[in-house]
C-alpha cells in the first residue's frame, strides 16, 4: 500500500467515525476520538481498551447533562453547595445528619425532611444544597416557597386544573417548600396544600424550611385539626433539624462591620455528588 492510499484510508477512516458519531448521536465520542486514537496508538492501547475510553468518556458526559437539566428543573433560586456551609458559625447543625442527608438514602426510602430555625440560621442553604445533592444524584427535584406553590394549586383550582397540578408535584422524587409557615393561609389553601403532602404520604420525599416550630403553625393552619394532620404527614419518619434561633447572616454582617470589611460569598462549587463521608 502506497503512502497517497493509506493517508486516504485514515482519511476515509475519520470520516466514517464522523458520520457515524453524528447519526448515532454520540457527540462526545466525536470529539474525542481524533485525540483517543492518537493516544492509543502512542501508548499502544488494546482495541478494547481504546473503546472502554471512547465510551466511558460518552456515558460520563451524559451523565453530566442529565444532571445539570434536573438542576434546572428543580427550579432553585440560587446556587448553593454543602461545601459552602459553614457548621462554625452554626453550630446547631449536626454535620454528621447532613452528611448522612447527602447519602439520599432518606429520599429513596420517601422520608420527609423539616428544617426548623429563626431567619437568618440558613436553612435556605441547607434546602438547596441538599436537594442539589440529590439531582446530581439522579433524583427528580422541585424547589418551591409556600407561598408560589399554594399560589399554582390556586389557579389550578380556578383553571379546573388542580387534579393535574397536584399529580405533577406528586410524581417528583424529592418536593422542597421553603418558607413554610410564614403566611397565614385560608382554609381552601391549607386543604390544597394538605392534598399535595397527602398524594405524597409514605412515598416521595418531601423536605421543609420552616422559621417556626410546630407549636407556632396553628398561626399558618388556623384549623387545628388540619394543623395537626399536615404536622403528621411532614413528621413521620422524618429527619428533624434545628438551625437554631442566632441569625448567621446578621452575626457575619455585624462582624465585618466591626472588622471594616464587606461580606463577600464563599465560592459555589459545581460537579460530583459530594461525598457523604
Amino acid at each position: 500500500m502506497t503512502a497517497a492510499q493509506h493517508a486516504l484510508t485514515a482519511q476515509a477512516s475519520d470520516a466514517a467515525i464522523d458520520t457515524a458519531c453524528r447519526m448515532l448521536r454520540l457527540p462526545t465520542m466525536r470529539a474525542q476520538a481524533a485525540d483517543t486514537i492518537a493516544r492509543a496508538e502512542r501508548e499502544g492501547l488494546s482495541y478494547a481498551g481504546f473503546l472502554a475510553e471512547l465510551l466511558m468518556a460518552e456515558c460520563e458526559d451524559r451523565d453530566r447533562h442529565r444532571a445539570e437539566r434536573r438542576i434546572r428543573a428543580a427550579h432553585f433560586p440560587r446556587e448553593k453547595s454543602l461545601r459552602d456551609f459553614d457548621y462554625g458559625a452554626n453550630p446547631n447543625v449536626d454535620p454528621a445528619v447532613i452528611h448522612n442527608l447527602a447519602t439520599c438514602d432518606w429520599i429513596a426510602k420517601g422520608y420527609p425532611l423539616c428544617l426548623i430555625g429563626d431567619s437568618g440560621t440558613d436553612k435556605s442553604h441547607l434546602l438547596i444544597a441538599l436537594g442539589t445533592q440529590a439531582a446530581m444524584a439522579g433524583h427528580r427535584v422541585r424547589y418551591t416557597t409556600a407561598a408560589a406553590l399554594v399560589n399554582e394549586l390556586v389557579e389550578a383550582a380556578d383553571d379546573k386544573q388542580l387534579g393535574k397540578t397536584i399529580a405533577r408535584y406528586g410524581r417528583v422524587d424529592l418536593l422542597e417548600i421553603d418558607e413554610f409557615g410564614y403566611l397565614e393561609l385560608g382554609r381552601r389553601s391549607a386543604e390544597m396544600l394538605f392534598q399535595v403532602l397527602t398524594e405524597r404520604e409514605e412515598k416521595n420525599s418531601i423536605a421543609i424550611a420552616s422559621n417556626e416550630a410546630f407549636t407556632g403553625w396553628s398561626k399558618t393552619f388556623t384549623d387545628p385539626r388540619l394543623c395537626a394532620a399536615i404536622i403528621d404527614r411532614l413528621t413521620f419518619n422524618a429527619t428533624l433539624t434545628e438551625t437554631g434561633t442566632e441569625s448567621y447572616r446578621l452575626a457575619r454582617t455585624r462582624a465585618n462591620k466591626a472588622n471594616g470589611t464587606k461580606y463577600s460569598p464563599s465560592p459555589v462549587h459545581r460537579g460530583r455528588p459530594e461525598s457523604p463521608g
